[in-house]
């Protein structure tokens, strides 16, 4: 894999959790209540992005993703607000392809916090 999608630096993070957060639950950690964590879901897998506010806060550039599994929108490069969607599986396989390496970035830099439940 590419350096493009490593850590600058080592990042601890902690044992993964698998906790049930729903799609309500999850638009609440959209970065607009400073005193909650950011999350940002892909595949399901729901991650906090907190330590990166600088990208995910409103008003930054990421925050379209904020509270929400933004699969589509990361596989296809895209920032569009009806692309921060979790439907991905019908992507080409290079689209595919971009989530997946998102989904492996992700992990390494952020923790997991929990998993969607639909």
């Amino acid at each position: 894999m590419s350096g493009k999608f490593e850590p600058k630096t080592e990042v601890h993070l902690n044992p993964p959790k698998d906790d049930p957060i729903t799609v309500e639950e999850l638009a609440k950690y959209d970065g607009s209540n400073p005193d909650l964590p950011i999350y940002v879901a892909m595949k399901g897998i729901v991650f906090d992005v907190s330590t990166n506010r600088a990208a995910y806060a409103p008003g930054k550039s990421y925050n379209v993703f904020a509270g929400k599994d933004a699969s589509r929108g990361l596989a296809k490069s895209s920032v569009k607000p009806e692309d921060a969607v979790p439907e991905w599986e019908d992507l080409s396989d290079s689209e595919k392809g971009v989530l997946n390496d998102w989904v492996t970035f992700f992990t390494k830099r952020y923790n997991i916090v929990g998993k969607v439940v639909r």
